[in-house]
């Protein structure tokens, strides 16, 4: 075999990996460990040496590639178990076109689940905590018998509870340790919380929209099968209008550890840009809902930039 054969074999191999650690999820992860770290340094009595390039390296890093393999482990785990499924909703998959067998696949989510434990070990307690229930969580969430992604409650609370509670305030008590600071949560971060806890609902409930042929045709009860499109399209939207009004009234009382103006101008102009894209969205077209989908989360990664900045400029 040439070595440009060699090169095509290997980069596709990365590739089928990128997909198969489903990269919108990869991208939400990483930010939100840059987020909190930035929001500790925020509040943190030395802001100014902590945020030197050594002191940020060697936390931000281990903190990163902790989350990074209990991510893939977690929607691994997910492909694993929905392969047939994945055919119908999400034939693009490694596992469901064939890219990697199931062994490849197993290997690979048994290898992140060990990776992220050992490095969240290392890095602490309140990070290895954190790792720890997530993973457990996210393994009732796929994995039979329990499987709680069959319950459309369960499954939103699942994903609702790692990615708004656990997750941030795990890796704000992680990063507060990390820089020696006290253990109090500080209201931003209960802010930051709340408002992600809400959003995360509205992508749980939103991401079965465009699965509903594989989810019917398997037996797997979501609140879009139960309500209808529509009805779901709606909910979401006004739950995520909820969270940019939450973030503008917390603006508006002027939190002393936010900075008012640039928390209220923007949460407002994301607002209205959201309004303005639903107006594109075709409930009978699946790509049209999934390129919303996406939209979605992209919010999702911009909150995670916004709100530690409105932090620093505190």
């Amino acid at each position: 075999m040439s070595e440009v054969s060699q090169s095509g074999v290997v980069g596709n191999w990365f590739y089928a990996l990128w997909k198969f650690s489903r990269p919108h999820t990869i991208i939400g992860t990483s930010l939100s460990v840059l987020g909190l770290y930035l929001i500790a340094v925020a509040v943190s009595s030395d802001s100014s040496s902590q945020f030197s390039i050594p002191n940020f390296l060697l936390p931000f890093f281990g903190a990163w590639l902790a989350c990074l393999s209990g991510n893939i482990y977690i929607v691994g785990l997910n492909q694993l178990e929905d392969v047939a499924i994945d055919k119908i909703n999400k034939p693009h998959l490694p596992l469901a076109s064939g890219e990697f067998s199931r062994q490849t696949g197993q290997l690979i989510v048994g290898t992140t689940c060990a990776l992220a434990l050992v490095l969240a070990w290392l890095n602490g307690p309140f990070l290895f905590g954190m790792v720890a229930i997530s993973l457990a969580i996210g393994t009732a969430y796929s994995l039979p018998p329990i499987r709680l992604k069959r319950f459309p409650f369960w499954a939103a609370l699942c994903i609702f509870s790692v990615r708004g509670a656990i997750v941030n305030l795990g890796l704000f008590l992680h990063f507060n340790w990390v820089l020696e600071q006290n253990q109090i949560i500080p209201a931003a971060v209960w802010v930051l919380t709340l408002f992600i806890l809400v959003f995360t609902f509205a992508i749980a409930i939103f991401k079965d929209i465009p699965d509903m042929e594989g989810d019917l045709q398997y037996n797997i009860t979501t609140f879009t099968i139960k309500l209808g499109k529509q009805t779901v399209f709606k909910l979401a939207l006004w739950v995520l209008t909820v969270c940019y009004a939450g973030m503008v009234l917390t603006g508006l009382l002027r939190l002393a550890e936010v900075n008012f103006e640039f928390l209220v101008i923007t949460h407002l102009v994301v607002l209205g840009v959201m309004w303005w894209r639903t107006r594109k969205v075709d409930l009978q077209d699946k790509s049209a809902i999934a390129r919303f989908y996406q939209f979605i989360w992209k919010l999702f990664f911009l909150e995670y930039l916004i709100f530690p900045t409105a932090c620093l400029l505190a």
